[in-house]
């Protein structure tokens, strides 16, 4: 049956939905304002719930599939292809985790505000020695029992497939013998036809990214949890190279089942 283009959300109703957001940020700044005071399963219920009713308001869709990997003695750093900031969202509203993100995205208003009180990691990935500090702090979440996430391109994708993964902030893991945890995030519309409103690239501010999230007529991401990787006689390269390829496998199978469903 051949594909036909959905409308566009209506303006009205893509203010009304961005409206709600504001009011959802104010509120989420309210919470994280009080984070020093609650213990550590609190906090991470909070930024569950956040997350999740951020999806809700901007009407996407969230499927998983997969082990969880719930944390153990020695933590799990979890990988995943990047495609938008929303990434990160659709994660924490399945397994809350410490996430490592450029620095400048903690200078975003308001939501930068939010990011440094869940205890984001910043890099500044102009600086060589910021990697060794970043590991280091990596290393010792990990040490707690806790979940560490990063996204090893560096920078976002249209989703097409995902780029080059880098090794260097691998680091921790391979030090303390943890996992690796790969996750296949892909953004879809309710056929499963792949979507692109959701891709952060080239010079998009984050308003203009939001405003093309709420006006999509139909937006889903699915992430797949996969099975972990142990770091036990790896280096940080080779664990590179093959959360790669299973994110990349896992990725081009969604991609093939979608086209094989439209042919049927």
């Amino acid at each position: 049956m051949p594909h036909q283009a959905q409308r566009l959300t209506s303006i009205p109703t893509a203010c009304f939905r961005g409206l709600r957001i504001v009011i959802h940020i104010i509120y989420g700044m309210l919470l994280v304002s009080v984070f020093p005071l609650l213990n550590k399963s609190i906090q991470q219920h909070i930024v569950q719930y956040l997350a999740r009713k951020f999806l809700d308001l901007l009407h996407v869709g969230l499927e998983t599939y997969g082990s969880y990997h719930h944390a153990t003695s020695q933590g799990r750093l979890i990988v995943a292809n990047h495609i938008s900031w929303l990434d990160a969202v659709a994660m924490n509203a399945v397994l809350p985790a410490y996430f490592v993100a450029k620095s400048e995205v903690g200078d975003w208003p308001f939501l930068g505000w939010i990011l440094h009180r869940i205890h984001t990691l910043f890099i500044k990935r102009d600086i060589r020695q910021e990697t060794a500090r970043i590991n280091s702090q990596v290393r010792g979440i990990l040490e707690q029992g806790d979940h560490v996430a990063i996204f090893p391109e560096g920078t976002t994708t249209d989703g097409t497939k995902p780029g080059h993964f880098h090794s260097s902030l691998l680091q921790g893991p391979v030090d303390i013998g943890s996992t690796i945890c790969p996750v296949a995030i892909r953004y879809h519309d309710g056929t499963g036809r792949a979507n692109g409103d959701a891709a952060f690239i080239d010079d998009m501010t984050f308003i203009e990214s939001l405003w093309k999230i709420l006006c999509s007529p139909s937006l889903h991401v699915t992430l797949v949890y996969l099975p972990a990787i142990t770091c036990t006689g790896k280096n940080r390269r080779i664990l590179a190279s093959e959360a790669r390829e299973a994110i990349h496998a896992t990725l081009t199978s969604l991609s093939s089942s979608h086209a094989s469903h439209i042919k049927e």
